[in-house]
């Protein structure tokens, strides 16, 4: 069967623009000569819709959107993502489904069966899982369709009690469809492909896997979307972080032998080898390898790809074109700028650099050198006016007091003011500099330098920040080169090093990975070999601050386990802390 597959970048309730997006490739599709053209999960509206599927309005126009895209089905099969009525008194109003049109009409539709209800999704909460599972014929071939998460459930210890795969196998069906949104980050970048490869030589089937591509406030879907024939020989992989199309000519078995049900112990385990993964599990749970595996070059070049797209899809979806951020002179806010004149165009960034009397001459020179490099706008504008005007105004209530936390907090309270008073004067979005290192322990001024519209180093270590900087710099000396070297400081104090309040990076990173990403407590990481107290100071931070995390702006997710949505810890609890 000649297959189109089509990878797109969705809006979330943009019927219009994503209606006309799928009708274009259906198009293109017919015009290569293709019989069925492939979508993404939930393409209709877009992916996550959130409480948005609450609104009847809301799905009245999914239907209204089936509807036209249905005009465009004469002589071609299209397979898209919408949300479908549960027309059954009981369960949840909706079905997430994979809806198959042709000519004019729908020819059969497939639902969801297991629901993610873990770190970023919340399926469950709005679906009715399947209930019934049949293969869906189609120009006499014979059609597995399902959706994302239902072909996950395989291994040695499966998530679900069930595997709709299993169901559908024993109907004989010639042909795998998943049409999927599965998120990007680092930790499974290799993943997906052997979750895909595992089904096709479990069932013997050919696959074809659609991924949504682009980013939604702070998820990033990277595409790739795949296609396997029955012997498990990758015959697409579509480019990552940006929209593909392609046709290609599937052999369909037509005479599948019939599939016997394995037991659970006996199932294919997901496929490895001597794989990268296998490389990469070692240096993860190698404690002395951990920041060898978060500043990997190919992790790194990922984020840094996603990252670009988080920033350049959150600006043009909400309508904005132009950012500020304050530039210290320092490595985060160089990569943010960095990062955000590629995003956006070095035209439409920015820089504000606010100098206290703390400010060292050379930060100053270099956030200087950087916007010239990268030739972005920048202004200087001197705090030390509005900072004495504080200390002038708060002197009888600080009662002579010794300088503190208090007086460095204002510092930074003062250039949030200045940053949003631009950003409101001149329509601008404040981009927040936070890393991933600072946000775990605290260590930020809230309403100061935790400000913004959206984070985009918020999930990355501080670490990965340094290799950040060193990849932007690949080819030529963006960021200068005193920046990456100098030793980190908010200078807010006199001489003032963030290893003043904070352990090494080398070793804060190692705690927080283990105890963010893979959930290990203080006796498994001390186990390690660090220092206990270290341990148990760094955690005790990483808990008391989750209302600061909880007041932030949101994050551009790259790992898997990102500070926002998909960690929901309590603010008032006694643990670790």
């Amino acid at each position: 069967m000649r297959i189109a597959l089509a990878q797109q970048n969705y809006h979330i309730g943009n019927f219009e623009s994503n209606t006309k997006k799928i009708i274009s490739a259906i198009e293109q599709a017919k015009s290569e000569g293709a019989e069925l053209v492939v979508f993404s999960e939930l393409c209709v509206c877009g992916y996550p819709p959130r409480d948005f599927l609450e609104f009847d309005d809301f799905i009245n126009q999914c239907y209204a959107s089936i509807d036209a895209i249905q005009q465009h089905t004469e002589g071609i099969g299209v397979i898209i993502g919408a949300p479908q009525k549960n027309l059954d008194a009981s369960g949840k109003e909706l079905f997430n489904a994979a809806w198959l049109l042709y000519n004019r009409e729908v020819l059969g539709v497939s639902h969801k069966t297991l629901l993610p209800t873990y770190d970023v999704f919340d399926e469950n909460r709005y679906f009715e899982p399947a209930f019934e599972w049949n293969i869906i014929p189609f120009k006499g071939h014979r059609i597995a369709l399902t959706i994302c998460e239902d072909i996950w459930n395989l291994g040695d210890n499966p998530l679900y009690r069930i595997c709709p795969m299993d169901i559908l196998a024993k109907q004989q069906p010639g042909l795998m469809i998943n049409i999927s949104a599965s998120p990007f980050d680092y930790d499974h970048d290799e993943d997906r492909k052997e979750v895909v490869k595992a089904n096709v030589l479990k069932y013997g089937l050919p696959l074809v896997y659609c991924n949504a591509v682009g980013s939604q406030t702070e998820i990033v879907f990277d595409g790739g979307s795949l296609v396997y024939d029955a012997k498990g020989n990758l015959l697409e992989e579509s480019a990552y972080f940006e929209e593909a199309f392609c046709v290609m000519d599937i052999a369909v078995n037509n005479h599948t032998p019939e599939y016997q049900n394995q037991d659970r112990d006996n199932q294919p385990a997901i496929i490895t080898g001597e794989t990268d993964k296998e490389m990469r599990v070692a240096r993860i749970n190698d404690p002395d390898r951990v920041i060898d595996f978060l500043t990997d070059t190919n992790n790194i070049r990922q984020i840094h790809q996603a990252l670009i797209l988080g920033i350049r899809d959150y600006f043009s979806k909400m309508g904005f074109s132009k950012a500020i951020l304050g530039s210290s002179g320092g490595i985060d806010s160089a990569v943010v700028l960095a990062l955000a004149c590629e995003a956006l165009g070095a035209g439409n960034v920015r820089a504000i650099l606010m100098p206290s009397p703390f400010s060292s001459e050379h930060s100053v020179k270099d956030a200087e050198q950087l916007s010239q490099t990268l030739g972005n706008p920048y202004d200087i504008i001197p705090i030390e006016a509005v900072y004495n005007s504080f200390l002038t105004s708060l002197k009888p209530v600080f009662n002579n007091l010794p300088f503190g936390i208090a007086e460095e907090n204002i510092q930074s309270r003062s250039r949030g003011n200045l940053l949003m008073a631009i950003a409101n004067k001149f329509g601008y979005i404040l981009l927040n500099t936070s890393n991933k290192s600072e946000l775990a322990t605290g260590y930020g001024t809230l309403y100061g330098d935790m400000a913004g519209g959206l984070s985009v180093l918020g999930d990355v270590y501080k670490m990965q920040v340094y290799a950040l900087a060193k990849y932007i710099n690949r080819n030529k000396e963006i960021i200068p080169l005193h920046i990456i070297t100098k030793a980190p400081s908010a200078e807010l104090r006199p001489n003032q090093k963030d290893s003043d309040s904070l352990p090494d990076y080398n070793v804060l990173d190692k705690v927080l990975y283990q105890y963010i990403e893979k959930r290990q407590g203080p006796k498994e990481i001390t186990a390690m070999g660090i220092d206990p107290a270290l341990v148990n100071r760094v955690l005790r931070l990483v808990n008391v601050n989750e209302y600061k995390r909880n007041q932030f702006c949101p994050v551009i997710r790259v790992s898997s386990k990102a500070f926002g949505v998909g960690r929901r810890m309590p603010i008032v609890g006694k643990y670790l802390s």
